[in-house]
């Protein structure tokens, strides 16, 4: 177990950091913005418990992120994607174990805003966005996260905010939209707007908790890209039931179980392994 961040310790990566030039590239992004993550892991959770009146929601659960990957998390419900999403953002406190952010950035020891803060972006099952407000405003008051909502608004942006938020509305499809109401949008396209804006504020890690739910084909294979392209800049964490999806994204694939790992690697991998088929696919 990791007691402390020795920059001599090595970290055992979820995957070959040398395995990918998205890999690459990820991992220089995010040395440029400060993070260490020498080791290539972003994130690291070893021997996490968490128990709630008694009920363990998670049990020694140990898992790898590394950087520029998209992993993708499945497994039946109950399992403990929530609860441990909820260690990674600080909203649940572990009983015990280990969770860093690069090699220094101890997740238990810093707040709920500290970590957002950091660079972990989350984004939920249902979308939250400003409804009355335009897709430009919800993207611009997402940059501005320390004011209050008016004060955010009435603020100029600098000729970088508005570049930065003119490239998102590029990247997530909505260029046309950027003056409409985001209560008139479709639930794909609030989809995108939320993950709109998490990237204006460039987190390293994106937990996004079943993000093609109630999409249609064509929202669901335009955010299969869109994930691919920002895991070049990003590592993302996806949990999902929608195999066809993850079968189009994933990287690496973790089978979560009665709060722990039951298997990991290709989806081709977990597909064939027997205890994954028993407790979570079927035959």
């Amino acid at each position: 177990m990791r007691a402390a961040p020795v920059p001599e310790m090595m970290v055992a990566p979820a995957f070959d950091p040398a395995g990918s030039s998205r890999d690459a590239i990820g991992a220089s992004t995010l040395a440029n913005k400060g993070l260490n993550i020498r080791h290539g892991t972003i994130l690291t959770l070893e021997d996490i418990n968490v128990s709630f009146d008694g009920f363990k929601a998670l049990t020694n659960l140990t898992l790898y992120i590394g950087v520029g990957e998209l992993r993708c998390i499945i497994g039946p419900n109950g399992a403990g994607k929530t609860t441990m999403m909820d260690v990674i953002t600080g909203k649940t406190r572990p009983d015990n174990g280990v969770a860093y952010f690069g090699e220094t950035l101890d997740l238990t020891q810093m707040s709920e805003v500290q970590i957002a803060q950091s660079g972990i972006g989350r984004k939920f099952q249902k979308p939250t966005v400003f409804e009355a407000l335009s897709v430009f405003e919800n993207l611009e008051l997402a940059q501005k996260t320390n004011k209050s909502v008016w004060a955010s608004l009435r603020a100029k942006l600098t000729g970088e905010q508005q570049d930065r938020i003119d490239e998102v509305l590029h990247t997530i499809k909505l260029d046309a939209s950027r003056n409409r109401p985001a209560g008139l949008l479709s639930h794909g396209q609030k989809q995108f707007l939320e993950i709109g804006m998490l990237l204006v504020q460039d987190p390293q890690l994106l937990l996004l908790d079943e993000p093609v739910a109630g999409m249609t084909d064509a929202e669901t294979e335009f955010t299969a890209e869109l994930f691919k392209s920002l895991a070049r800049k990003h590592s993302l964490m996806v949990v999902e039931h929608d195999m066809g999806f993850v079968g189009s994204i994933a990287d690496h694939v973790t089978v979560l179980h009665q709060g722990s790992v039951l298997a990991e690697g290709s989806l081709e991998q977990v597909q064939n392994d027997e205890r994954v088929i028993e407790v979570y696919l079927g035959r």
